[in-house]
């Protein structure tokens, strides 16, 4: 069965547990290591010879341009995760609209590519957003990869579907949620990140063999900053915010060997189609 390994573009100092630590209006004077970390996981996908779909902040896109156009021309899907990893829940629906139509027409100008996939960064479309999917629809998103049928510290909406779903009635845009498993009556996260790294590959593969026996594609998920154990240490982060984001970053590279061996992967777009013939109704959803 087809699974979809996806990569969210993103700089080490931008990600969600750096947040209150880290000042947007410092990022430029970070050190950047985003083309340099996503320049191996290129390499692993050529590897692999594996298509994947890379969602990608509209802020590194503009500063690394010759990158986009390196991971289109490698043969992988162009897709957004909004322009500077701003919450979807911490903005409103026009600032919302701004963020999307900004970060599309500097990926397409970058890319060539039509943009008609979005991942919310740190999947932070839920219960706070009723109005995210329906300008998702509007702009014409073929699928949104931005909502965790879990419960956690840092994102989820718990009860939502596992596979995929319609959240906009007569429209053809669809969730497809990041994979979790179920064991023993509870929804795990398995679909990638600090998961993948921190537990045993063998949770990995036991996870992706159970929802592909169900007949669902797995949907895998890694950001470039995790194979790159020599990237900075933000000493005043919190101890948990460090135990998740440095742990075993040196075996990430392996791990994802393994996995793209075990399984078949490939990109986002590819399953669209198939996700959306079986996608659970707008009231299904609303309603689990």
């Amino acid at each position: 069965m087809l699974n979809a390994i996806s990569v969210d573009i993103e700089d080490w100092f931008q990600v969600g547990a750096f947040e209150t630590v880290i000042a947007r209006d410092s990022w430029d004077t970070r050190e950047s290591r985003v083309a340099r970390n996503s320049e191996a996981v290129l390499a692993l996908f050529a590897e692999a010879d594996v298509r994947a779909t890379f969602f990608i902040l509209g802020w590194v896109a503009e500063r690394h341009p010759s990158l986009i156009r390196r991971i289109a021309e490698a043969g992988h899907e162009i897709a957004s995760h909004g322009y500077d990893h701003a919450r979807v829940f911490t903005l409103d629906a026009k600032r919302f609209e701004q963020d999307l139509n900004k970060t599309r027409k500097i990926l397409e100008d970058a890319s060539g590519q039509k943009v008609t996939g979005y991942r919310a960064p740190s999947f932070s479309i839920d219960r706070r957003t009723p109005w995210a999917h329906p300008i998702l629809a509007e702009q014409g998103y073929a699928y949104s990869s931005s909502v965790v049928p879990i419960a956690h510290d840092h994102y989820g909406w718990q009860g939502t579907p596992r596979f995929a779903w319609r959240p906009v009635a007569g429209s053809d845009l669809v969730e497809i949620p990041v994979t979790t498993a179920r064991l023993a009556g509870r929804t795990l996260a398995a679909g990638g990140g600090g998961f993948f790294r921190l537990l045993p590959y063998a949770f990995s593969r036991w996870a992706l063999h159970q929802v592909n026996r169900e007949g669902h594609a797995g949907i895998i998920y890694f950001h470039p900053w995790e194979l790159d154990p020599d990237q900075p240490f933000v000493t005043e982060a919190p101890i948990k915010s460090k135990i998740r984001h440095y742990s075993r970053l040196s075996a990430m590279a392996g791990k994802l060997r393994r996995l793209m061996r075990d399984f078949e992967f490939g990109r986002m777009d590819a399953l669209v189609a198939q996700e959306r013939a079986n996608a659970v109704a707008p009231d299904a959803a609303q309603a689990a």
